[in-house]
């Protein structure tokens, strides 16, 4: 999970993921909750400190706020240069559900992405309205459909995802839509899974429509270059 300023939020979401962890480890296997403080200007980085004495599958880290795109890159580099065999992305905003996670955790060796698709939505027209753009977008530029490229509620094959990221920059922001839309344009084994997405369970969004309008006008001259990568 990146977080960013989410100083309301992150001790409930904590708590709600790290007994996914513990389900895990129970049924045999290995699980860490992995979150990335993003430069944050409240007290989030304080509370996750804190919130390490209780959760014992809770790794915190702190990095220079890049932003969100950037942040899950450098939290998937992470997982494969730790090890992971598979890794889950969620955001710590309280907007998804742990209970959704089951499902494709069920299905993970049939498949190398299980991607959420925010079918329940109690986020807004707005986000609605974007997510509709992004589909068209990434149709326009990869010729590729996807149902939600920017889901932050996904199950990967970590080697298949090592792949994935190779031909994604760093810096990239909108590395979720960019990882769907190649595992698709690539033929990797993909599949969607209709989600609940709540609203914003405390603090307020750091991305407004103006911001969005800039990010979108960068990502056009990214996806360009990515394809020429593809081929």
């Amino acid at each position: 999970m990146p977080a960013y300023n989410e100083e309301a939020n992150i001790a409930a979401t904590v708590a709600e993921w790290h007994a996914v962890c513990e389900r895990l480890v129970d049924e045999g296997h290995e699980a860490r909750l992995v979150i990335a403080n993003d430069g944050s200007k409240d007290r989030t980085w304080d509370v996750l400190q804190d919130l390490q004495r209780r959760y014992p599958l809770l790794i915190p880290l702190h990095k220079t706020n890049s932003g969100h795109g950037a942040t899950v890159h450098y939290l998937y580099r992470y997982a494969i240069h730790h090890g992971a065999d598979y890794v889950f992305q969620t955001d710590s905003d309280g907007q998804t559900l742990p209970e959704e996670f089951g499902d494709m955790w069920e299905q993970r060796e049939a498949f190398d992405f299980h991607i959420g698709s925010r079918t329940h939505r109690q986020d807004g027209i707005g986000r609605i309205f974007v997510t509709n753009v992004l589909r068209m977008v990434v149709w326009l530029m990869f010729h590729v459909r996807v149902e939600d490229a920017n889901t932050p509620f996904r199950l990967m094959r970590a080697e298949r995802l090592k792949a994935v990221l190779a031909y994604i920059p760093e810096d990239m922001f909108l590395t979720n839509v960019t990882v769907s839309a190649i595992a698709v344009k690539k033929g990797e084994k993909v599949a969607w899974y209709p989600i609940t997405f709540r609203p914003r369970q405390g603090g307020v969004n750091s991305i407004n429509m103006r911001r969005i309008f800039r990010i979108g006008c960068k990502a056009l001259g990214d996806f360009r270059m990515i394809n020429k990568r593809l081929g």
